[in-house]
This record gives structure tokens, C-alpha cells and sequence, in this order.
């Protein structure tokens, strides 16, 4: 697995599919992930013995980016063949970046009563509303990310301008808590398993999460250039078969989810074993199938709120190539 920053260096070390033949012509899918939550990949990447394809009829090109924005650039250059995806990015890479793209399965979604991303300030923090990040330093996962809609229309809701009113900087989820607790950033995103670990250690509280915006929200899905789908349908079906099968494998093996999950993110297992999995986590499709509705009500909040133009979901499903594939 390579891991890079920017999408410039994935398309500078990847050699573009144009050429290829129909069916199994590339044996290999470039493909682009993050953390957290992908556990269906992260068991492909882990537990390669268990999927009888992959190695075999066909290899992955693993290659690790901070968010969703920096890989949607990646395909729409045509550095990736696949990759993870907020509907956010998708839609955004659609209209800037002429990316035509199909929703071939999806990893997560926020369920009620379940984990919602959300944004904390330290105990002893002045900021106790929305309002007042007015002039405020405020961290986000990766800018024109999935998490900045629903962000974003919280913060107008509440009288906050998302462009003018505060100063918004790039905090991976990873180190989070550090950039709060060593006051580099007045307030920042949480997502698990670092939001577990930094509420056991005390010293912070939530200010306010996604789901107020916007329920039940698709975090990520995994998506794939149309154009290698149409050339290639056979390789990319051997692939959403593996994806439908990893998150069938993570969901039916907690106990080795749980080992699974820590060779990839190194969070302590007694801290992926307080939330993941549980009613206190994202929830899952079973097959990792997309919600199409779910994700037409996204885009249709977006164009209401003058984000994105009007989209129909319908253009990113494909007839026969999605998830769940046995």
C-alpha cells in the first residue's frame, strides 16, 4: 500500500486505463481509500486469503489519501479506477471536473441513535452555541470534503457565514484531538475511533454533530470511473463481489473486525471495542448496498442551499454493477 497527500502524486506513479480492452484487459484496479470506516476494504487489504479472486483473477493497487476531495480530483484525472467517495465530492467532481462516475456500493451511513460526526471544543471553552465560532479557528477533515455540507448549513442556520465568518483549516481526523488540545484550532470534526479516545481521556465536549442538519447521512461510498466500468465490466464485478463480501465477513467476525481495523488505523482494540460494531457506531448496509434515495435527498438539500446545481442520483447507478454481487 502507498500512501500519498496529494492526488498529483497518485497520477504521476499510475499509468492511465485509456486503451484498454473490454472485460479482463487490466488485471489491476488502482484504488484509493481513507480512514476510518471501510471496513469491507480494509479486510481486502488485510485478509487477502479470504477473497479467492483478488490476487489472483485480479490485484489491487492500494493508495491512501486524507479525504474523499483529494480523490475525486484523482479520478476525474484518471489516477484512480475506484476509489472512496461522500456524495459531496462526487457531485462536486461531476460539475467542476466533467467526472462521470458510478455508486457501485457504500461503506457508511449515520443511523438514529447511532454516531454522528461531530465538532468539540475543549470543557473550559467560551464557545458554547454555533454562533459563537464567529471569528473562531475551525478544523475540518479535508475542505470540499463530505463532511463540509452538512456542516456548512449548519453554521448558516445559525448565523454563521462558512466563508467569511471563521477560519477554516484542514485537520485530518487522526490527530484531531491533538490539534484541540494544543489549541491550534478553536473547534474540530470527531469521527471514530479518535473520538472514543479522546472522550475517554476527559477534557472535552460536543458542541454540535451532522445529524442536526441532516439525518441519516451517507458518509462514504465507493465509486468508479465510468469509463473503466464500461471497458472493463467483468473486473470491476469481481470487485464489487469482494466488496459485498468484505463487509459481509466484517459484519458476521466482530472479533476479527476488531484485529482488522487495528493493523489498519492503530487504535487500541480496548478503544475500537467501546463503539465499533455497536449501536454506537455508523451503520451498515449488510450487502453494502447504496441508498439511492438517501443520497438524492442529500443532493437535492445541496442544490437548495445553492451548493450544487440540481443532480439526479439516477446518472451514478449503474444497471447491473452494484452492491450487494454474489
Amino acid at each position: 500500500m502507498r500512501t500519498v497527500s496529494k492526488w498529483i502524486l497518485a497520477l504521476g506513479a499510475a499509468a492511465v486505463s485509456a486503451g484498454a480492452s473490454p472485460s479482463w484487459a487490466q488485471q489491476t484496479i488502482r484504488v484509493g481509500w481513507t480512514i476510518p470506516a471501510e471496513e469491507s476494504k480494509y479486510w481486502m487489504m488485510r485478509r487477502p486469503a479470504e477473497f479467492p479472486n483478488l490476487g489472483k483473477t485480479y490485484n489491487i493497487e492500494w493508495t491512501q489519501f486524507q479525504g474523499t476531495a483529494p480523490m475525486t480530483q484523482a479520478l476525474a484525472a484518471g489516477a484512480l479506477d475506484c476509489a472512496t467517495q461522500a456524495p459531496l465530492s462526487l457531485a462536486n467532481g461531476v460539475v467542476g471536473g466533467n467526472l462521470k462516475a458510478y455508486i457501485v456500493a457504500q461503506h457508511v451511513f449515520e443511523k438514529p441513535g447511532g454516531f454522528s460526526v461531530y465538532w468539540a471544543v475543549l470543557d473550559d471553552s467560551p464557545i458554547k452555541t454555533i454562533a459563537d465560532l464567529k471569528g473562531k479557528t475551525v478544523g475540518i477533515s479535508v475542505i470540499g470534503g463530505g463532511t463540509q455540507g452538512p456542516f456548512n448549513l449548519l453554521l448558516k442556520q445559525n448565523g454563521v457565514d462558512p466563508t467569511k465568518d471563521i477560519k477554516l483549516v484542514e485537520v485530518g481526523f487522526a490527530v484531531s484531538e491533538d490539534a484541540l488540545r494544543q489549541g491550534r484550532v478553536d473547534a474540530v470534526n470527531m469521527n471514530q475511533p479518535f473520538a472514543a479516545r479522546a472522550e475517554a481521556k476527559g477534557g472535552t465536549r460536543k458542541l454540535f454533530s451532522l445529524s442536526q442538519a441532516m439525518p441519516n447521512i451517507v458518509h462514504i461510498l465507493e465509486a468508479c470511473r465510468a469509463d473503466f466500468v464500461d471497458k472493463n465490466p467483468e473486473l470491476v464485478k469481481a470487485y464489487v463481489r469482494d466488496i459485498t463480501s468484505g463487509m459481509k465477513k466484517a459484519l458476521a467476525n466482530r472479533e476479527e473486525t476488531l484485529k482488522v481495523v487495528n493493523e489498519v488505523l492503530k487504535a487500541p482494540i480496548p478503544v475500537l471495542e467501546t463503539y465499533l460494531l455497536k449501536d454506537n457506531d455508523f451503520g451498515r448496509d449488510p450487502g453494502a448496498a447504496p441508498n439511492f434515495p438517501a443520497i438524492q435527498k442529500m443532493l437535492d438539500i445541496y442544490a437548495e442551499t445553492g451548493m450544487l446545481p440540481k443532480l439526479d442520483v439516477a446518472q451514478f447507478k449503474h444497471p447491473t454493477i452494484v452492491a450487494p454481487l454474489q
